[in-house]
């Protein structure tokens, strides 16, 4: 059934009562849930103070075998990890700089915003650090690069993609997701997002695939939830927005175009898996009004507030020093942010690239990209703003390896 938005604090106080009356010790469980995530903020606050709560592998490690047991425990944990020289540095840096031409030359800064980017909307369009460009060279040369096919590859590998004769993805192909580009200069205030969870919010309360996706947590046997089991995923429905991801993402990504660290406006992570737990089971206890579910509202990312989830903020942390080519990985219900203010020196640049498998959702979704692509139109997850329709130097179907089509589905 089609998700709606018609009397949707009904639609909340339906699920609460149903949720409470099937779990009625929601309270107990929940206090058990959050002694398990205090747990969590101190194993992430010793694991900072000795260095870094995220995981981090080389990419020549895990190239030919993939993750070890003992790794994959880590991110199953963490729920992030860091894939250090994942593409070359060198080449790295060459298409940084060509990109950054492309941007000038076809008159990117010259562009007045005629659509409103819900997501990123309070960013100065004289002064862009996020830049609406989908089909530069640099950005097809780094989603079809077989590195980053391998690291996807043993990345989706991580998940349970099928289980009881059922098959929920193709974890050895990806579907080429086109995301953004990030050119954060020195000294900018603009682009800090605060705290939050992509891929739809109230909808993992309230839609049928989504609840259950989260199953063992409604039924207060959260210790069995497993975060990285594909059942249900690709079937799950969100609200259209140009702030929600309508593909299934195994991990959220980028890929580092410039060195930057702490303090020059990054990414942030509470890295563990237990954050979700906390904030489904959260969004029921008696303090929080019925139709309410900690401010999650349709078409916008899944917040974390100090008012509701004080303890998860306590878990924040910043990644650790990024070189050209290094990539960051979170699963989809990571809580991210990004730091308030760029700090550092330089330009702090990323090409957003996720790992999207090959499933029936995203084949569906690269019918749509395809004919973005040809035309040098927007994603159609993004607002419509189309730079790229008359750009010069933008890549055409020329420009895609035989790995690229398949990955675009043009094979």
């Amino acid at each position: 059934m089609p998700l709606s938005t018609e009397n949707m604090p009904q639609q909340i106080r339906d699920f609460k009562q149903a949720l409470k009356a099937q779990m009625p010790d929601y309270q107990s469980r929940f206090e058990q849930v959050s002694e398990a995530m205090k747990v969590e903020v101190e194993r992430i606050k010793q694991e900072e103070s000795k260095g870094s709560a995220i995981p981090e592998f080389e990419f020549a490690d895990i190239a030919e075998s993939g993750f070890s047991d003992e790794q994959k425990q880590q991110v199953h944990r963490a729920g992030c990890c860091i894939v250090r020289n994942t593409l070359p540095a060198e080449e790295v840096t060459e298409h940084n700089e060509a990109l950054s031409q492309y941007i000038i030359d076809n008159g990117y800064y010259d562009h007045t915003p005629t659509v409103e980017d819900n997501y990123f909307s309070q960013l100065k369009s004289d002064k862009p650090q996020i830049f609406g460009i989908y089909w530069s060279q640099a950005q097809i040369w780094a989603r079809q690069h077989p590195n980053m096919a391998t690291a996807r590859r043993h990345l989706n590998h991580l998940w349970t993609w099928q289980d009881k004769g059922k098959t929920f993805f193709n974890p050895d192909l990806e579907a080429s997701y086109a995301d953004r580009v990030r050119r954060r200069e020195p000294g900018d205030a603009t682009l800090g997002l605060s705290p939050h969870v992509d891929s739809g919010s109230i909808e993992r309360w309230i839609e049928p695939h989504y609840r259950e996706v989260y199953r063992e947590v409604f039924l207060g046997d959260w210790q069995n939830y497993e975060a990285f089991h594909g059942a249900n995923r690709i079937e799950v429905e969100e609200y259209p927005s140009p702030a929600v991801c309508s593909v299934f993402r195994t991990f959220q990504g980028w890929v580092a175009l410039t060195s930057q660290g702490k303090g020059d406006g990054t990414l942030q992570m509470v890295p563990s898996t237990m954050a979700m737990p906390y904030m489904l089971l959260r969004a029921i206890q008696d303090d929080v009004p019925e139709e309410d579910l900690c401010g999650a509202a349709p078409g916008r990312a899944l917040t974390v507030s100090a008012k509701w989830h004080p303890i998860l903020l306590e878990g924040l942390v910043s990644i650790p020093k990024m070189n050209p080519g290094d990539t960051v990985w979170w699963h989809p219900d990571t809580i991210h942010a990004v730091e308030d203010k760029h700090n550092g020196d330089g330009y702090s640049n990323v090409l957003f690239i996720g790992a999207a498998p090959d499933c029936e959702k995203n084949q569906l979704f690269l019918a749509k990209q395809r004919t973005a692509f040809l035309n040098g139109e927007s994603c159609p997850d993004f607002a419509p703003e189309h730079h790229e329709r008359t750009y010069t130097g933008r890549a055409t179907l020329d420009d895609l390896s035989e790995l690229g089509k398949r990955q675009m589905g043009f094979e």
